[in-house]
């Protein structure tokens, strides 16, 4: 078997998607589109959360319960989503959770109390989290097969679809019923399930040569396979404290910036669209500040501009500030969770991905019902602080593990 450091030279960037051939560049399209996609449906959700808390009667702590449903349906799929893949190919399984989300997306707003949100919620998150091991693991593959450092391209492509999901959700928030308004999107979803997945199904996943093992594959040195493990939950866990804050903005900005700020529909719904904007921004820039700073240095300055961010958002006076702070934020945590699932495939394969993003979404489980408690108790600014605090905390995991990011570099 091939020595660690060779097989981390086999991985350093060396040519373009250019280069690559015709059937990359379509995999690579195809794959843009569900990232894009994801964004799109996940942002056209939360902007109509303050119309189906309305219609649910749900309190903040209530609220808090029910959007849990996500986060926990999304766990529970998200380990059974790797052996999914390991059988049936990423592709596949990509495809199906792409369908999957595009009709779940209509059961929300069908509910009429916080119990029956948080079942349907259930079903609407492993959807989601099916879809964001299934194409997050193609995507490991794909980069291994580019060797250039790509995955915040994909992950701009979601945080562009969030954007432009905030924006048509706020041009159609006083004119468009949630249930009207998420059929529509759900007709977009199948579509775009429909062409993309022609192209990932008419393409097989790259072969990536001297590729580390999956997590639960025998490895002849043990210290190395620990090691693998302990990077695939180090990674987990940065990408948990990200995913917190990403899960906060998602789930509480809009009804931060319309009750404790007193914005309308509109500008509650355009505060996750500068968000997710300035995540598309920084993402779109990512590639090229991860191979010009390193892994380790992005991730550190992500993590403690996003604290400021954050912070500023959570305690700002006015709307105005708060969507400023919006902005910080998303810049700074951009490129984050990228990083932290790319480097986790890197280490585990499909497993790899799957157990970091497990871990990552504990961050968006333990989200919804801590900051809907802290509410009722401090109220929304305050529980909105705890988002930052873990930013802080990322970004120290960061600088505390920096080797490991240089150490695949070699």
């Amino acid at each position: 078997m091939p020595t660690l450091n060779k097989i981390r030279r086999v991985r350093t960037p060396r040519r373009g998607p250019d280069s690559a051939g015709p059937r990359l560049l379509r995999l690579r399209i195809a794959l843009t589109a569900f990232f894009a996609m994801d964004g799109f449906l996940f942002a056209g959700w939360v902007v109509r959360i303050p119309a189906i808390k309305a219609q649910t009667g749900a309190g903040a702590g209530a609220l808090g319960l029910a959007l849990l449903g996500v986060s926990a349906g999304a766990v529970a799929f998200m380990m059974l989503t790797g052996r999914l893949c390991r059988r049936f190919g990423s592709h596949t399984v990509t495809t199906a959770s792409g369908a999957a989300l595009a009709l779940s997306i209509v059961l929300p707003p069908l509910t009429h109390s916080a119990t029956a949100l948080g079942l349907v919620l259930l079903v609407f998150g492993a959807a989601y989290g099916s879809l964001n091991v299934a194409m997050n693991s193609a995507a490991v593959d794909l980069i291994g097969a580019l060797r250039r450092p790509v995955m915040p391209g994909f992950h701009a492509a979601f945080s562009l679809g969030g954007m432009l999901g905030a924006g048509l959700g706020g041009l159609l928030a006083g004119s468009l019923s949630p249930t009207v308004h998420l059929l529509l999107l759900a007709a977009i979803g199948l579509l775009v399930t429909a062409v993309a997945g022609y192209g990932l199904r008419a393409h097989p996943a790259p072969e990536v040569p001297e590729r580390l093992p999956a997590a639960g594959e025998s490895r002849p040195h043990g210290g190395r396979a620990g090691r693998g493990r302990g990077l695939v939950l180090v990674f987990g866990l940065i990408a948990l404290c990200t995913a917190y804050g990403e899960g906060a903005m998602a789930d509480w900005g809009a009804l931060h910036l319309s009750q404790d700020l007193a914005a309308g529909p509109g500008t509650a719904a355009a505060g996750y669209a500068v968000f997710a904007l300035a995540m598309t921004v920084g993402r779109l820039t990512g590639t090229a500040f991860v191979q010009r700073f390193g892994a380790a240095r992005t991730l550190i300055a992500g993590g403690a501009t996003a604290f400021a961010g954050l912070l500023l958002g959570a305690l700002a006076p006015s709307a105005g500030a708060a969507c400023a702070g919006f902005v910080v934020a998303g810049l700074g945590l951009a490129n984050i969770f990228p990083i932290a699932i790319a480097r986790a495939g890197e280490s585990g394969g499909p497993d790899g991905v799957a157990v970091a993003s497990t871990v990552g979404y504990g961050g968006m489980l333990l989200g919804p019902p801590a900051i809907g408690f802290l509410a009722e108790a401090a109220g929304l600014p305050v529980a909105l602080t705890t988002p930052a605090l873990l930013a802080a905390v990322a970004a120290v995991i960061g600088y505390a593990t920096r080797g490991a990011h240089h150490a695949g570099r070699r």
